[in-house]
């Protein structure tokens, strides 16, 4: 026979999920939402003092779910796969963005920074996106090509060379995200994007501008005119 106990918690998660399905997100509070993503990581365990104990460290559900997995699992208790469960969140939430993206597309210069601040969403380290069009101006390539720390020397030249050539591009733009940093460039993020632009600029490609992104910001280098003249210089 099942305990009060275990029916009460049962009969918990019942209201919280048709509280969900009739409302969504939007009647919960930040603690009630973590709880109840908490419920699919954790099947037989009231999850409520776990999402109190979680937002007290980290603040906010995007604080949790950049929180290290070690850190997760060793001062929280979380198995592997409940600690693997919250650092999908923000994937999932990438994953559903970039999926409404089709490649075909007509480049949109005004949506450009947005859409790559989505191909950053819930990556901790440092990453590079590369986004390509045609001579027509549709989006032919657009992804993430490096992942680790980027200056001068690091960024992957040749890689992008070799992916404009394949795909027969005729503009490109970059991207690389400043975790945890504000969205303004630094002396290596100059000097990065001007090799680029004339590395491009000899195969017939034009790197038309490098963003800078943050969780909630982001730079144009061209717009912004951080890049002095690298953008409108006579080659």
């Amino acid at each position: 026979m099942a305990s009060s106990t275990g029916n009460e918690h049962s009969g918990h998660r019942q209201r919280m999920r048709k509280k969900f399905i009739e409302n969504g997100f939007d009647v919960f509070e930040p603690h009630e939402a973590l709880e109840m993503c908490l419920f699919y990581a954790i099947p037989r365990k009231d999850t409520n003092p776990l999402a109190h104990k979680l937002l007290d460290r980290y603040i906010t559900i995007g604080g949790v779910c950049d929180a290290p997995i070690d850190e997760l699992m060793n001062e929280f208790g979380l198995s592997e796969s409940a600690a693997a469960y919250i650092k999908m969140l923000p994937e999932i939430a990438r994953l559903y963005k970039e999926s409404k993206m089709s490649d075909d597309n007509i480049i949109n210069y005004e949506n450009l920074g947005e859409m790559f601040q989505t191909k950053f969403i819930g990556r901790t380290s440092e990453a590079v996106a590369l986004l390509l069009g045609d001579a027509k101006g549709k989006m032919i390539y657009f992804n993430i090509i490096s992942k680790g720390s980027i200056n001068s020397s690091d960024m992957p030249v040749r890689k992008i060379v070799d992916l404009a050539l394949r795909h027969n591009a005729k503009t490109a733009f970059i991207a690389h995200n400043h975790p945890s940093g504000t969205a303004l460039p630094s002396h290596s993020d100059l000097v990065t994007t001007k090799t680029v632009r004339e590395t491009l600029f000899g195969v017939g490609v034009e790197l038309v501008d490098h963003f800078i992104v943050t969780d909630d910001d982001y730079v144009s280098l061209r717009e912004s005119g951080m890049a002095g003249n690298i953008f409108f210089y006579d080659e």
